[in-house]
């Protein structure tokens, strides 16, 4: 048997394979809100074969956005937005449904990737950011501004918000975004939390604030629906956050209910140097799992069948998270199945595409000929 295709608990949610289409910034949303280039990424994933799908990041602030086009959930228009797509794909698949929250800080106010991704000044309709310290991304650009009191609990408020709107819309699950050098990666990491007060200095103290943000969202969120974290385990810079940091981080979140890591690196520091490379990040997954015991998954470059099943396997993370892969493949998860020999549902619409050497595909269903 399969083991990518083995089913996980995951609190109150039942996944029947260990697949999650991971979260995947389109930078297409107007105001912050979803429209129809999201109605057709996020349905045409939900039939991808992957027992999750996780929106994109979903900013709980405007000035929380990396750049004008990213999505939001932070008032009324924003949910009306999704609803709709919402309402779609749990007409046409029983793919769980989660969702990344997120605040970009230092990082926002950013053009698009494909018209650069550079700052935007204010002059040009770019505004000013925020973070735990005024120390800017990379040289050049305009500094943040350091969060004071009012603005912390203004932002914590806003996650807590948005976690409610999420529940409203019906999503299966949720993870909070402090990775990639966005906001709470920022207070955790040394190169941008230059603070000397309770949430600066130490790392219980650089820890201080996404695990309060972490225990305000998983206060208001049900009990039974699931909260994972997107953690950046390193910066790839010396004397930055490195992994033996992040394990001290995970053993804090597993106390608050954690209900898995998602294990990725960098984004922190323009001078990061990342040795990239096929899997090049599932030994963080793997390190994370061994020292925490905490379900973890494995995510970057992964994108053949065998080398998901041998990561799960193997033990080295309890599910694999694909972007790039899913993209270039939006069937990946029935290609996958196909070549291990799992299952996959699909829709009777798409029954007939089933190969004819592989008569078990999806499940639950029967063919004929006429």
């Amino acid at each position: 048997m399969s083991a990518l295709f083995s089913p996980i608990k995951l609190r109150g949610l039942a996944l029947p394979n260990r697949i999650m289409v991971a979260p995947m910034c389109q930078y297409s949303a107007v105001n912050g809100e979803a429209n129809d280039w999201h109605f057709t990424h996020i349905n045409t994933f939900a039939l991808s074969g992957a027992a999750m799908f996780c929106i994109e990041a979903t900013h709980v602030e405007a000035i929380g956005r990396i750049t004008p086009g990213c999505l939001g959930l932070w008032n009324d228009a924003t949910e009306a937005a999704l609803k709709p797509i919402i309402a779609s794909v749990r007409k046409h698949s029983r793919t769980a449904v989660a969702m990344q929250l997120a605040h970009a800080g230092r990082k926002g106010s950013s053009h698009v990737p494909w018209d650069g991704g550079q700052q935007i000044p204010l002059a040009e309709g770019g505004w000013q950011t925020e973070g735990p310290s005024a120390v800017p991304h990379k040289e050049g650009e305009l500094p943040p501004l350091a969060l004071d009191a009012p603005g912390l609990a203004r932002v914590r408020a806003a996650f807590v918000a948005a976690a409610k709107r999420a529940n409203r819309l019906g999503l299966d699950a949720l993870e909070m975004h402090s990775a990639h050098g966005y906001l709470l990666h920022q207070f955790l990491s040394p190169i941008a939390n230059k603070r000397t007060d309770q949430y600066g200095g130490s790392l219980q103290n650089r820890m201080r604030y996404p695990l309060e943000v972490f225990d305000a969202i998983r206060e208001v969120f049900p009990a039974d629906k699931p909260i994972g974290v997107k953690l950046s385990t390193t910066d790839w810079v010396e004397g930055g956050w490195d992994l033996a940091q992040s394990i001290e981080y995970a053993k804090e979140l597993k106390k608050r209910g954690a209900d898995w890591i998602d294990a990725s690196s960098g984004g922190v520091s323009p001078l990061q140097k990342i040795p990239l490379s096929p899997g090049y990040q599932v030994p963080f997954a793997k390190s994370l799992k061994e020292a925490v015991g905490v379900n973890t998954m494995a995510v970057g470059l992964i994108t053949e069948a065998k080398q998901a099943e041998e990561i799960v396997a193997s033990g080295k993370a309890d599910m694999v998270a694909l972007a790039r892969g899913m993209l270039y493949d939006p069937r990946w998860g029935w290609h996958a199945a196909a070549e291990l020999g799992g299952q996959v549902e699909a829709p009777p619409q798409y029954w007939r595409s089933q190969p004819s050497t592989q008569k078990a595909l999806f499940g639950e269903t029967r063919f004929g000929t006429r």
